[in-house]
């Protein structure tokens, strides 16, 4: 197995319920959660409407 080219060092904590956030190397921080129909499939009207984790991972790949 190769070395690692790289290692990010992030933090992730339970804000409530579902609502996390990622705090990145940098300070640099970023709030996740559900919205939309996973949202209403689970019924976590409660909830705030956040962006999922996958969302983060499509834009970063788009970008």
């Amino acid at each position: 197995m190769s070395k690692s080219v790289y290692t990010a060092h992030v933090g992730v904590v339970k804000v409530a319920g579902v609502h996390r956030r990622a705090t990145l190397a940098d300070g640099t921080q970023v709030e996740f959660g559900v919205h939309g129909p996973i949202k209403a499939h689970y019924r976590l009207d409660a909830e705030p409407d956040l962006p999922l984790p996958v969302d983060y991972l499509v834009a970063a790949a788009a970008g």
